[in-house]
């Protein structure tokens, strides 16, 4: 469901897999990593030159420049430090530099554009951080995936996401691993004795399986964490394209919907109090556009997900489709059929998913780096054999993989490797 969020180091992989027939085809042959349609002008396009997504700025692109070039420019040493949790980077004025700016809150960062297509541009790449736009390091959300945009084009896996999975536990298998998928774990009795336990769930899960091996002080502030707003998500089966006012929409499997800055923030802010926005800011994905074995020929898929109070049962599919029909006039006589999960039979699905928030908890000044509980080493918990690798770690949610990661390090110092 989430937006595309590599490091070089993943990509590196995902060829390797693809190179090995554990993948099939990764298609970089996208124009555009993300398109933001506005009402009567030409959309917006994020495409991997810096120069040319500049050039769409009008008299923004100088600006625009400024912001995200110096991190453009060392693209690995910029998503070592921004995917890492707190700790002495390898690129420590570089990073900086990012925290000068991130640290701010996106209104603020988006106060250095002049014209609405910039701050547009800016406030749908903020917005995948779930929290209203005056929050500090919101422009850290932005600008980071204003960056990534420009090292690689938001890639799509053929086939679908499931592809990832499926290649990675491939990977694993080929190395010993053993996965089961048909137990179900409700206690460290049900597990079978090893010298560590890495945990991909969120924190409250942790402590219901672990019990009375976590001390009581750890428990308490672990039910303090939030895990903030949920997502209403919308599936479709289309009779062709989705015919977007500007075809150019059409290059980017990824369309952020939701107009103006203004429009966007106002629709964060009335989720954030707990409410329903009437015009949501959606995500919104088409990469059958771009992946023709997602659908029959002549035929198009598609999905859009909203932000929604957290555990809302609100049906939010006419909100979602009168925003996609207010850019792509006719949509709805494209649709075939629907799937619609509200965030509360997402929490159902899936309990991963607390109140049916995607994002592993929120990413607040509190909680971006002290997740989900303030501690030196954010993975290990106070029992030395349990420790936490799920997007409730930092850096939190996205597909990155870094989680596991640096948790995977934590608990090989512990081994002594």
């Amino acid at each position: 469901m989430l937006s595309i969020l590599a490091l070089p180091a993943d990509l590196q992989l995902i060829r390797q897999l693809g190179q090995n027939n554990e993948l099939g085809p990764w298609r970089f042959e996208l124009l555009a990593s993300f398109a933001h349609p506005l009402d009567d002008e030409d959309a917006v396009l994020h495409v991997l030159d810096l120069d040319a997504t500049a050039r769409g700025l009008d008299d923004d692109g100088d600006a625009y420049r400024r912001l995200v070039a110096p991190f453009v420019a060392r693209p690995e040493a910029f998503l070592a430090g921004a995917l890492a949790p707190l700790r002495i980077p390898s690129a420590p004025l570089l990073l900086a530099r990012f925290g000068l700016r991130g640290v701010w809150s996106a209104e603020r960062v988006a106060r250095r554009f002049s014209g609405r297509r910039a701050r547009a541009l800016f406030a749908g790449c903020a917005a995948h951080g779930v929290l209203p736009f005056d929050k500090m390091m919101t422009g850290a959300f932005g600008l980071i995936f204003c960056v990534t945009g420009h090292v690689e084009t938001w890639p799509v896996a053929e086939g679908g996401s499931d592809a990832i999975a499926k290649a990675l536990a491939s990977y694993l298998a080929s190395k010993g691993g053993v996965i089961h998928t048909t137990r179900r774990v409700a206690s460290m009795s049900d597990l079978p004795s090893a010298d560590v336990y890495l945990f991909d769930t969120d924190p409250s899960q942790l402590v219901a399986i672990a019990g009375e091996q976590l001390p009581s002080r750890y428990r308490d502030r672990v039910a303090r964490y939030r895990y903030g707003p949920g997502v209403c998500k919308v599936d479709w089966a289309l009779d062709g394209p989705i015919p977007w006012r500007d075809p150019a929409c059409l290059d980017a499997s990824t369309v952020h919907v939701g107009g103006t800055f203004e429009e966007i923030a106002a629709g964060e802010a009335t989720v954030w109090r707990g409410e329903h926005a009437e015009r949501p800011f959606l995500i919104l994905c088409q990469q059958s556009q771009l992946d023709p074995t997602r659908a029959p020929d002549g035929k198009q898929t598609g999905y859009a997900y909203c932000h929604v109070p957290a555990g809302s049962d609100v049906d939010q599919t006419a909100a979602i489709e009168a925003q996609v029909e207010r850019f792509a006039p006719g949509f709805r006589e494209r649709i075939l059929a629907r799937h619609t999960m509200t965030a509360s039979r997402f929490a159902a699905h899936n309990p991963n998913y607390v109140g049916g928030a995607i994002t592993g908890g929120v990413a607040d000044l509190a909680q971006l780096f002290f997740r989900p509980v303030a501690r030196l080493d954010p993975y290990r918990t106070p029992n030395p054999k349990l420790f936490l690798c799920s997007s409730s770690t930092p850096p939190g949610g996205g597909v990155h993989g870094m989680c596991g990661y640096w948790a995977a390090r934590s608990a090989a110092r512990r081994l002594g490797c």
